[in-house]
């Protein structure tokens, strides 16, 4: 692997040195086949691109690959940059930040953070299945409740339950969402497009259970698969068992084939449904994305379907509690809170000027391209 040659472009040098990694592997069924790769990370803050869409700066990452093994995850790219391949290794070399609590720590509490929302699960889910042996995130969510910094989870895990209790203690000092991503209920497509994550019944159960504790879930409903899952009943019986978990939102996205995910969802789209092979390659011959007339047609119906069984579409853009007061240990906010701004335009330094999509404030180079290609899947 080339964790030497990692950032050496940059002055800063290698993200991580060779004798920094610790690869491991665990005899239990739950992780046979499966390669792990403990590594102290440089930083953890992780700057979205400027030209980025996506409504938040910021990101967390303690995990790289995936054992969810989602063939269409746009995020098998980033296996690239470790001269891994982006189709079974995506799946079974990890990446795990060792570090990843009390680096976090460190960043937030520079004087140069402004308490920005950080966005956990846009690159890999950070509620895979090696969280449960490697248990970052209870670290992670103390470290943002302490300063109560917002946040927010995107996953298909139900590990997410397991700290509940952290959840609800950082929600009543600051913003804090959660979505669970559900593209469809078919539970024999389920079994061959996402083979490592929990079914898409146990999700939506662990909707449920968020929204009964008073935590706001919404469902991000991705991907819509062209072809497989995007007629409208089967859109239909999607949002209606969505609504019946109580989602606060819905909000679908239709699949996009970036290169590395393209290669790898197609393979499996020959061996399993060879007849669409031509059909998808004329709907996406433009590009990563599907045509916006298909686009607009499955938001249009989703949303249709949503108002229908009384589960709003998803708002975007919606404004942030700002930084305020660092946490007692107890999880309540702290009497003499202090105030922070977000940074005006020019206010520190430009993601142009940061190596691989950026660093945190005060921190050394920032891991290799996880966010040049984000998006919410």
């Amino acid at each position: 692997m080339r964790w030497d040659a990692l950032g050496s472009h940059t002055s800063e040098g290698a993200l991580f040195a060779a004798d920094a990694v610790t690869t491991r592997t665990f005899d239990t069924p739950e992780f046979r086949g499966i390669t792990f790769h403990e590594v102290r990370a440089r930083s953890i803050l992780n700057r979205v691109p400027g030209a980025s869409r996506m409504p938040f700066e910021w990101t967390v990452n303690p995990y790289r690959g995936c054992s969810h093994a989602c063939v269409y995850c746009f995020a098998r790219r980033t296996h690239s940059y470790l001269d891994l391949d982006t189709g079974h290794d995506f799946d079974s070399q990890i990446v795990v930040k060792v570090n990843a609590p009390e680096l976090l720590r460190r960043e937030l509490a520079s004087p140069r953070w402004q308490g920005e929302h950080v966005a956990m699960g846009t690159n890999v889910d950070c509620y895979q299945r090696a969280e449960g042996r490697y248990r970052l995130m209870p670290g992670i969510l103390t470290a943002l409740r302490d300063r109560a910094n917002p946040f927010s989870i995107l996953t298909k895990g139900s590990l997410i339950l397991r700290d509940l209790e952290l959840v609800r203690q950082a929600a009543s000092v600051t913003d804090v969402s959660v979505a669970l991503s559900v593209g469809f209920t078919d539970g024999e497509l389920w079994r061959s497009v996402e083979p490592g994550t929990p079914s898409p019944q146990t999700r939506l159960a662990v909707c449920r259970t968020l929204r009964e504790n008073g935590i706001p879930a919404a469902v991000l409903m991705a991907p819509v698969l062209p072809f497989l899952t995007d007629s409208p009943e089967q859109l239909r019986a999607t949002v209606r068992a969505v609504a019946a978990a109580g989602a606060t939102s819905i909000t679908p996205l239709t699949l996009h084939l970036r290169p590395g995910a393209r290669e790898w969802y197609m393979a499996w789209l020959a061996r399993t449904h060879p007849h669409l092979v031509r059909r998808y390659e004329a709907l996406y011959a433009d590009g990563a994305y599907a045509p916006k007339w298909y686009q607009r047609r499955i938001t249009r119906q989703v949303h249709e379907f949503a108002a229908e069984f009384g589960c709003g579409p998803g708002q975007r853009g919606q404004p942030r509690r700002r930084f305020g007061a660092p946490a007692r240990e107890d999880g309540s906010a702290a009497a003499d809170g202090r105030g922070a701004h977000r940074p005006a335009p020019g206010d520190g330094p430009a993601a142009a000027d940061l190596p691989d999509g950026g660093a945190a404030p005060g921190a050394g180079p920032a891991d290799p391209p996880e966010n040049t290609q984000l998006t919410l899947l």
